[in-house]
């Protein structure tokens, strides 16, 4: 019986053992990509002051980019997770208070963070989806930053991030984790369509849809975004045009199935969007080529 025991003290000796070596690597990998340092060039942005431009910064922030889900509606941020397996991921404060970005941010600071995903000493900001904000134009870009300049400021510090072990797994085996590592900071300037009810200027809007529904609208798994078939291959393929944004608008489908109530929040977020603007988005969905299968089932 003890030289049973021994060896399970020895076999269970050697498991710890490894595990430690593992984390070892796994912390040593992720500090090196955390702590990299990206040159980049900061283009000159010009933020506009005028009250028409940060109206459209404000609609930018607080309905297409889904900004307010993760800083809140006054842009103070706050902790988005804590636990001690992934760790503490936080959403700064972007206001001008005290604790705020805005306090300290140039405007070469905020191109630099919301186009490159970097902070202003060069290190990728954690889960900041840079990736698809680098297609906005410059005047968008420049009258989102007007609007952050504008809100009223709020005192509030935020918790130095922390991150857990799964984090640093994600660190290392996911790109998305650090989007500054996936974006061309150096390529060329994507096209930007002229405003209007256009299935080319609905794909300029949808950008931050495809963190949820694939790069290609036909859904992805749960685990990755959740986001269902939106092409003319799920349900919404069935759709028109004004079923499209009623479901928008209600959360209500054309068959009257409610819509996943967990959802509700970013569904009040896009409802935001006009009807015109909904319309281009709904054009872009039905160009896309047709995927019949999804991750998560139809529609």
């Amino acid at each position: 019986m003890g030289k049973i025991l021994r060896w399970i003290g020895i076999v269970l000796g050697v498991l710890v053992g490894l595990l430690v070596v593992a984390y070892g690597v796994l912390y040593v990998l992720s500090e090196q990509q955390l702590n990299k340092v990206y040159e980049v060039t900061v283009e000159n942005v010009v933020v506009p002051t005028d009250a028409a431009a940060i109206e459209r910064g404000g609609h930018f922030v607080t309905g297409l980019l889904f900004c307010i889900e993760c800083h809140g509606p006054d842009l103070s941020g706050g902790v988005l997770s804590d636990d001690p397996i992934t760790g503490r991921l936080n959403a700064p404060n972007l206001t001008r208070g005290q604790g705020g970005s805005g306090h300290e941010f140039s405007d070469e600071d905020f191109v630099r963070a919301i186009r490159h995903g970097v902070n202003p000493q060069g290190r990728a900001l954690v889960v900041m989806p840079s990736n698809l904000f680098w297609e906005l134009s410059d005047a968008d870009l420049g009258a989102i930053i007007a609007y952050i300049k504008s809100v009223p400021p709020v005192d509030k510090e935020t918790p130095d991030l922390a991150i857990g072990p799964v984090g640093r797994f994600y660190v290392v085996s996911d790109p998305l984790s650090l989007p500054a590592s996936v974006i061309d900071h150096d390529g060329p300037r994507p096209p930007v369509p002229e405003p209007g009810v256009t299935a080319e200027y609905g794909r300029y809007l949808a950008v931050q849809c495809r963190s949820c529904h694939g790069e290609d609208m036909a859904g992805m798994p749960e685990e990755m975004g959740g986001g269902n078939n939106l092409t003319p291959g799920g349900e919404v393929g069935g759709w028109t045009a004004e079923e499209f944004i009623e479901t928008i608008r209600t959360r209500v489908k054309p068959n009257g199935e409610e819509l996943d109530p967990e959802m509700a929040p970013l569904f009040q977020t896009i409802a935001r969007l006009t009807d015109d603007e909904l319309t281009a988005i709904y054009l872009y969905l039905q160009s896309l080529p047709a995927v019949e299968s999804t991750p998560q089932g139809e529609g």
